[in-house]
């Protein structure tokens, strides 16, 4: 009996992706072993032979995209094959080219009910360009794979939730990017991604975009003129809506377990403070240990999650990447589908 089937895909092979998969794999093989969970790797074949020291033997499966089928628990799909070789901790096109093409056969695996949704492993931006694929990241490819738009990115850490208004735009171009309709989008798709983590009324802050909520307009209008509005429509819903909240206060009461996420208004401002949450440093050495954190892309056809950390070229191949970021990713989509098929 097969579980809930995700596709895994490997991101750019010439970073750690290969590396923490296998290291997943590993321990996940209880799971997948008892028939909870089965997981296909989308990506370079050649790559995960080069680990399967640490995962095992993977065998390479030949896919009919069939939901029905009776798939191997633990299976490795090739995303494309090489042009040219692929040398570990070096960015290059070909490394942006399988990325994408990893993610765009998952994506239809996901589309047709043959995967339950997706979880992706870091790829590197400047590659995929290289390659030809103008996307600032998995975020804007996924819209156009699967037709969706205006998407929200979440990242969680346990239960520390941040959803952003904003992502990879200029500073500058962050205030025309709060409007109605946008905060309004975020808000929905947030309340019902804390509803599919079991959140009978979730408690959703907006933090302001300004300092201090704008001081009165002292600071710019936009708090003011936008999301308090928008924030008392909400005073009669089945969920709770507070804001606009300080950023220097906002994520000390969301630790504080005070409300249940946290609606950022850009990148950094919620970035900061989950990945300051997520990573483990060595008070000795300085160095970072370990990562956890997930990112969630919202308001897609399909559930995907992912790592929250990026290729990492300057460790690849050196047996030192941690894996927990994405057995945690794993996880958040097994709950995200058992939600949908409830």
């Amino acid at each position: 009996m097969n579980g809930t089937r995700l596709a895994v895909t490997m991101g750019d092979p010439a970073g750690i992706g290969p590396e923490i998969i296998a290291k997943a794999c590993a321990r996940l093989r209880p799971r997948l072993e008892s028939g909870s969970l089965s997981l296909l790797i989308v990506g370079s074949v050649a790559a995960m032979r080069a680990v399967e020291g640490i995962s095992g033997p993977i065998p390479e499966e030949i896919a009919s995209g069939a939901a029905n089928f009776s798939y191997p628990p633990l299976a490795i799909l090739e995303a494309g094959p090489e042009r040219e070789p692929i040398r570990t901790g070096v960015m290059s096109a070909e490394g942006g080219r399988l990325a994408y093409l990893a993610i765009e056969k998952a994506v239809g695996l996901a589309k047709t009910g043959a995967v339950a949704g997706i979880v992706t492993a870091p790829l590197n931006k400047e590659a995929l360009n290289l390659a030809g694929y103008a996307y600032s990241g998995h975020t804007d490819m996924l819209a156009d794979l699967t037709g969706a738009r205006d998407s929200v990115m979440m990242l969680a850490h346990g239960d520390f939730r941040v959803s952003h208004v904003s992502t990879h735009v200029a500073l500058a171009q962050v205030p025309s990017k709060l409007t109605e309709p946008r905060l309004r989008r975020v808000i929905q798709l947030t309340v019902e991604a804390l509803r599919s983590l079991g959140i009978a009324r979730p408690r959703l802050a907006i933090a302001a975009l300004n300092p201090h909520a704008g001081e009165g307009g002292i600071f710019g209008r936009e708090d003011i003129d936008v999301t308090t509005p928008v924030v008392a429509s909400y005073a009669s819903a089945d969920f709770d809506v507070y804001g606009p909240v300080p950023g220097d206060t906002v994520f000390v009461k969301l630790r504080a377990r005070q409300y249940d996420a946290v609606v950022a208004m850009y990148h950094d401002q919620g970035h900061v403070p989950v990945k300051l949450l997520g990573f483990n440093v060595d008070p000795v050495t300085g160095e970072w240990k370990a990562l956890s954190g997930v990112n969630v892309t919202l308001g897609l056809p399909i559930i995907r999650t992912s790592v929250d950390h990026g290729t990492a070229f300057d460790i690849a191949g050196k047996g030192i990447a941690n894996e927990d970021s994405l057995i945690e990713a794993i996880d958040f989509a097994l709950q995200l589908a058992a939600a949908r098929t409830a």
